[in-house]
């Protein structure tokens, strides 16, 4: 039977274009896909002028609220046929087993919800500076009116597609700030944003927020398309989630006028106290929290935790009770949810090879699974992770024994996300000494990827508060401007 070809089509500011005819191949699953060629509509996907932006002015943040809303409704794979298709692709391209990825798809449409949307709003920006012109009271200088309101900013948003609801969060974080979307997506997930897009386009398509969308695939690095696309007469600010390869292409194309907000990848890890070997039962339900930040997602997020420090000590009775700990950490993540996590369909040929030969490595590990694809536990048998650790993935963890808890702090660096701790007053104790090395985000153990606050910073930045342009009013009193003129007032 021959090889399906995908079709992807453009979305272009309410106008669905289905002229696909040039071919690319996807990341995983040997899929090919086929779109129009983006080169020919590039005076089309960009906005020549910020004025153009006006029209999303002209409605209230009531007005977004209840156009996120009708939206959400209509994102259901269940009822949703451009949602079908994306789920089906991702079936093949994703790294998501397919409960998992169900899951996720089946999620979309709550974060569409008004009390949702409100909540983020206000959390991520704030809703009246979203809406007005803010005024700043100043003590200081009460002859100084100043009143800031955030505006919308036109934008290029190279998407990640490890999950789909990157995609769904860029659709939201553009209404919300009364921005202009472009979006690239990723050949792991060619079709969700486009399925959303296509969703806006069938409910209302000459409402300024589908006006101010589209979507389109090329190949990252294409210079034809980037050197034309980023300029900052077109684009304001460019949100790219991506390795130091796609990075270190778009940064050729930085200069006065565009604004680039990384959101690159980076890596995860849990810190468990001695607490946690109080008795039996605590192990029990500290090991099913750390499955959790090892499984969820089935390890393909950055907040999935990796390398885990335990105090259990290094002696050989705390090195027992670690192995203990590290068979019922692997027998959790084997009783997971399949929604949240199961063996892997695409384990790392690479990672398993190094796995089995650290069975052949005499006493310096114990490993718990890894001899398919269910994923596994290694417990190192002394206070140092693998050499391979950067390759933990495909819900493999890495369990090291500490007696001194600043071994685990000097591990965090600036490439350390989210770190699961137990219990929380050990949180509280060191999350101060952590940020100080790198960490970004802190999470009671099991948090990592089953619980996000509505509006949270990401990666150590606001990136939503950055996609806006913060403008400044200042109004002086007449009196002051005249004695400045004058000379009979010295400015401080």
């Amino acid at each position: 039977m021959a090889e399906k070809i995908w079709r992807i089509p453009l979305v272009i500011r309410g106008e669905v274009i289905d002229e696909c005819d040039t071919p690319f191949g996807g990341r995983r699953g040997g899929v090919s896909f086929v779109t129009p060629d983006v080169r020919r509509y590039m005076d089309r996907l960009t906005l020549d002028r910020p004025s153009q932006m006006a029209d999303l002015y002209q409605i209230g943040f009531d007005d977004i609220v209840d156009y996120l809303a009708r939206l959400g409704e209509r994102l259901h794979p269940d009822t949703n046929p451009h949602m079908q298709e994306s789920f089906e692709l991702a079936r093949l391209t994703s790294g998501l087993s397919d409960s998992v990825l169900r899951h996720h798809y089946e999620w979309i449409p709550f974060f569409f919800r008004p009390d949702v949307s409100r909540e983020t709003a206000e959390r991520l920006v704030g809703i009246a500076n979203l809406e007005g012109w803010v005024e700043q009271v100043s003590e200081v200088n009460p002859a100084l009116r100043v009143r800031v309101r955030a505006f919308g900013a036109r934008c290029v948003h190279v998407i990640a597609g490890n999950v789909p609801t990157v995609a769904s969060g860029t659709i939201f974080r553009n209404a919300i700030t009364r921005s202009d979307a472009i979006i690239k997506t990723p050949s792991n997930d060619p079709l969700t944003a486009v399925a959303l897009a296509r969703t806006m386009v069938e409910m209302d398509p000459d409402h300024p927020i589908t006006k101010h969308v589209s979507v389109a695939y090329w190949k990252g690095g294409d210079e034809t398309v980037e050197s034309a696309l980023y300029q900052p007469r077109q684009v304001e600010k460019i949100v790219a989630w991506g390795g130091f390869d796609s990075i270190r292409h778009i940064t050729r194309y930085l200069q006065p006028g565009i604004d680039l907000i990384t959101l690159d990848p980076k890596h995860s890890a849990s810190i468990i106290g001695a607490e946690a070997f109080a008795d039996e039962t605590t192990m029990r339900h500290v090991a099913r929290r750390l499955a959790l930040d090892i499984g969820v997602m089935n390890q393909e997020g950055c907040v999935n935790a990796r390398v885990i420090y335990v105090q259990s000590g290094t002696d050989a009775e705390g090195l027992a009770r670690l192995n203990r700990f590290g068979k019922m950490t692997f027998d959790a993540l084997q009783g997971l949810p399949a929604s949240i996590s199961t063996a892997h369909k695409a384990f790392d040929p690479s990672l398993k090879e190094e796995i089995d030969g650290l069975r052949f490595a005499g006493d310096e590990f114990r490993v718990f699974g890894g001899k398919s694809n269910e994923g596994a536990i290694i417990v190192s048998q002394h206070d140092a992770p693998v050499d391979f650790s950067r390759m933990l993935a495909c819900r493999v963890g890495n369990l090291v024994p500490i007696d001194d808890l600043e071994t685990a702090a000097l591990s965090v660096s600036a490439y350390t996300q989210t770190i699961g701790i137990y219990p929380e007053s050990l949180k509280e104790m060191l999350r101060d000494r952590l940020a100080y090395q790198g960490a970004q985000r802190f999470v009671s153990l099991g948090g990592a990827g089953t619980l996000f606050g509505t509006g949270a910073p990401q990666d150590g930045i606001e990136p939503v508060r950055r996609m806006c342009k913060w403008i400044v009013d200042e109004e002086a009193d007449p009196a002051l401007l005249e004695s400045l003129a004058t000379g009979e007032a010295i400015q401080a």
